[in-house]
């Protein structure tokens, strides 16, 4: 299960009971990442738990009741759900907790029934109802009659079925039986329930003798246990899964009496088994109830002979009752047996998978009866084979064919192109999806490699290749899993290597991969220099007023001039103009299904003008099958890394312009650099913090993890591995980087923005120095000056020029406050850097994210901020002690 996943299914849980923790879900979340197992544990003793439970519970009749019938249906999970109520018996604060809220929700539960009940009041029985009044009435009595559990009939279950066929497979409709077959009750072989033709009174069986009274009791058995009436003994009508009851003459001797009795429940045992096969074999109960059906008949043919036999020993003369009852003796095991297993698969509605799980079991809780083992194997293998045919294409040609929805593996209708467009879209994950309850117990542990199994072998048929396992061999139910664990094993290693060696060697993958890392981790350095020069006019524009072919071309001249050029995947490389920033943009990447997220996720992009910097991106065109790793969400991935670099690298370049403007200055007088000092001492920290950084995220961070995803990708066995891989680098990178921190994320974007707002007051500065300087040197040149006959050559008169602007100069800064602004840029830059700094330690020793604290050693490292960093980090303990 996934950390996101966890992350939903807790704040599910916590809003169905009403949860309000001041830490939120995240604690719980925490708890539950550090005590996952990667072993299955699910398998747990329930006869403990049972009677923990039963011992805590105000009716133990009602519960033990309640788990017998659920077990009955095959309910899947049952034990580890029963192991769970077990452990919260122990727990009396969660217990205090869930009263509670049963007793809220009962609460609720009792007004909206009183509300409910109040709409359905009836007039007094003085007054007329109107037409409308009895109208309202009846569709009010309707809708609760509607609601009510009712049983349906086999005919209402055999549409619904066929209706959800129908919706899933419009183009291959169910087939359907005629009318008459259900029509005609006698084709079944049952009881037909009838009542009594009026005609000459019966003489009552008490008053004949008693050998009269055996010989018709004989020959009216041998028509029950066939489906027959007779005239002493007739069977009750039924209704739903009721079991088959009779009525015996009461006139009837007791010791025959009795003697009938212990033969009439294999009767019953027949109308039970006879109504389930005519049931089950419709098409709409799927193929393995149809299988299950066909060898329960292929059983029955026995016992027709058996009854053959009887009969014509009873026209002999020579059947007596207790002979009737030593030769059925046998036949009472097996048709105990059938009719439990076709209650069960009745009861439960199992089909396909489920069918099996359930005659599994019964075969393994046979084991020390070996008649009646081998009796449920016989029937596991009959309805295993086509449950078994469908697992075969899977498995080696990866095609499902699954008419009656059995398979464990489903196919839902997703469009690999969409990958690409679609942000949200897991094609991987959900194009074929495992069904739990469709899983037969004894492929439960292989469950995962036979959904992967045919993942692999369908990318490759999708490609236009046929591929077909060489191992191929058919796969037979047997109490020795081993058997075909071993085929399902074979077709798993050939169908990983097919695909990996696919996408690998002919795809080139890695290639593709490192064409990705040119430039979306700004791999390639002179490229992006030219770039950078080439389009940084056009970048300064909003993002509405830039023409996209223009940058296309840019970007297109840029390839070619540097050492990008030998890429052979360079034409796949695009340009983005997002619609929204990189801090948007992160929190998009954060796929937890909140309310929050969608609600992000359909917001409209912003209303504030994005400038061509903040919007650009690079995309890339991935096509299919490799867009199965480098999907849509590994590509945001891709970007959201580089719009951080980049606008870290064009903070750079936006300092290193004011040291290049800065020199400048060095031509005035020693009386300005008292105030130029600051702001190039200032200068020079922010450069050394940006270029600081982006030499942790390139070399400390994406160079050594892209080394370890490269030798990871060596050895991988399977494509999941390789997503796993791939995906496990994009998360460490944004991770390290400080890109999945808001807090984090939130410091860092306000420090390049005071840089960014320092560069824009020194540009101006700068130019407005510039014009002031070339007017007061042309107003000097030309004004009448009585020094201006002692100049002696065009030295003298440049170093008088400069020492009258720089004494000016000096004198207008000090007047505008330059000197004040520059200490206010220092002061929240220096307490920014510090606030990092501190939170970057603290992550570092609390959440064990090692890498981080690289970044300290770096910025400081000639302890310039040591000693503040303890004074805070002191404060902070004496904080948290008081």
């Amino acid at each position: 299960m996934s950390e996101f996943r966890i992350h939903h299914d807790v704040n599910e849980l916590l809003g169905l009971l009403n949860v309000s923790s001041g830490d939120g879900a995240e604690l719980y979340i925490d708890l539950l990442q550090k005590n996952r197992t990667p072993y299955v544990t699910t398998t747990v003793s329930s006869h403990s738990a049972k009677v923990k439970i039963a011992e805590h519970s105000k009716t133990p009749e009602d519960f033990l009741r309640k788990y017998e019938e659920l077990k009955s249906k095959n309910a899947r999970s049952l034990d580890p759900l029963v192991y769970l109520l077990s452990k919260l018996t122990e727990d009396k604060e969660t217990l205090k907790v869930l009263q509670q809220n049963a007793k809220e929700r009962s609460e609720i539960s009792a007004n909206a029934t009183s509300s409910t009940s109040a709409s359905y009041s009836i007039p007094a029985t003085s007054s007329k109802m109107s037409m409308q009044d009895l109208e309202e009435l009846r569709k009010k009595l309707g809708n609760v009659t509607a609601s009510s559990s009712v049983p349906q009939s086999s005919e209402v279950i055999r549409k619904m079925l066929r209706d959800r066929h129908n919706k899933k497979n419009p183009t291959q409709p169910n087939p359907v039986f005629p009318n008459w077959v259900y029509d005609r009750p006698a084709l079944i072989g049952d009881f037909i329930t009838s009542p009594a033709p009026v005609g000459e009174p019966v003489v009552s069986i008490g008053s004949m003798a008693l050998s009269a009274q055996e010989h018709a009791l004989v020959e009216d058995l041998l028509y029950v246990l066939v489906g027959v009436d007779g005239r002493d003994i007739s069977a009750q009508p039924v209704l739903g899964r009721q079991s088959r009851s009779f009525i015996i003459d009461p006139s009837l001797d007791m010791s025959i009496k009795e003697l009938v009795s212990r033969i009439l429940p294999v009767a019953s045992s027949y109308s039970t088994i006879t109504r389930f096969t005519e049931e089950k074999s419709s098409f709409e109960y799927g193929q393995v109830n149809h299988a299950l059906t066909a060898a329960m008949r292929t059983l029955m043919k026995e016992y027709f002979i058996l009854i053959t036999q009887l009969e014509h020993l009873h026209r002999q003369g020579s059947l007596s009752l207790q002979k009737l009852w030593f030769y059925i003796q046998p036949t009472m095991r097996t048709m105990e047996i059938l009719t439990s297993i076709a209650t069960s698969v009745d009861k439960g509605e199992c089909m396909g998978g489920s069918t099996l799980s359930l005659l599994h079991d019964r075969t393994f809780n046979y084991t020390g009866d070996s008649q009646a083992q081998e009796l449920c194997l016989y029937l596991t293998k009959a309805a295993s084979v086509p449950y078994f045919e469908i697992l075969e294409k899977w498995i080696y040609r990866g095609i499902i064919k699954d008419p009656y929805s059995e398979f464990m593996v489903e196919e839902h209708e997703l469009q690999k192109e969409k990958i690409q467009e679609d942000y949200n879209d897991k094609y991987w994950d959900q194009r074929y999806t495992i069904v739990q309850h469709r899983i037969p117990s004894f492929l439960q542990k292989m469950a995962d490699k036979i959904l992967n199994t045919g993942k692999y072998l369908n990318v490759v048929r999708e490609c236009g290749r046929d591929v077909t396992c060489p191992d191929a061999k058919e796969v037979l139910y047997t109490l020795k899993e081993r058997a075909y664990v071993e085929q399902i094993e074979k077709s798993y290693y050939y169908a990983s290597k097919v695909l990996l060696d696919f996408l690998m060697e002919e795809k080139e993958l890695v290639s593709r991969l490192r064409s990705i890392k040119h430039y979306f981790l700004m791999d390639k350095g002179d490229f992006f220099v030219h770039f950078m020069d080439l389009t940084e006019e056009e970048l300064k524009k909003p993002v509405d007023d830039i023409i996209p072919p223009r940058l296309e071309a840019l970007l297109e001249l840029a390839l070619r001039m540097s050492t990008a050029n030998t890429d052979p995947f360079k034409d796949d490389l695009k340009i983005d103009l997002m619609p929204h920033d990189v801090i948007t943009q992160l929190l998009r990447v954060l796929a937890i299904d909140t309310k929050q997220e969608k609600a992000l996720i359909n917001a409209e992009p912003t209303e504030v003008s994005l400038s061509g910097l903040e919007a650009f991106s690079f995309d890339y065109i991935v096509k299919w099958p490799l867009s199965l790793i480098i999907n849509r969400k590994a590509l945001t991935r891709y970007q959201m890394l580089f719009r951080h670099m980049f606008y870290c690298k064009h903070v750079e370049r936006l300092l290193c312009n004011v040291w290049i403007r800065n020199k400048e200055t060095k031509q005035y007088s020693l009386l300005s650099a008292k105030w130029f000092a600051t702001a190039f001492a200032l200068r020079q920290r922010m450069l050394n913090f940006v270029q600081n950084i982006q030499y942790y995220m390139m070399f400390e961070v994406m160079e050594p993890t892209w080394h370890v995803m490269e030798n990871n990708l060596k050895s991988a066995s399977n494509i999941d591995d390789v997503l796993c891989h791939h995906t496990s680098f994009l998360d460490n990178c944004l991770k390290d980087c400080m890109l999945t921190n808001p807090e984090l994320l939130r410091i860092f974007s306000k420090l390049m923005s005071v840089c960014v707002m320092f560069t824009n007051c020194m540009q101006r500065f700068t130019q407005n120095m510039r014009i002031d300087v070339e007017m007061k040197r042309l107003a000097l040149e030309k004004s009448p000056c009585p020094a201006r006959s002692e100049w002696k050559d065009e030295a003298e008169r440049k170093r008088v020029t400069s020492k009258f602007v720089s004494e000016h100069m000096d004198a207008l800064q000090s007047d505008s406050g330059f000197e004040g602004t520059i200490s206010k840029f220092d002061s929240n830059f220096s307490t920014l850097l510090l606030d990092l700094l501190d939170k970057l330690s603290i992550y570092s020793t609390n959440d064990c994210e090692h890498s981080m604290i690289n970044i300290i050693y770096r910025l400081d490292f000639n302890g310039f901020y040591t000693e503040r960093l303890e004074r805070m980090a002191v404060e902070r303990s004496q904080r948290t002690a008081a």
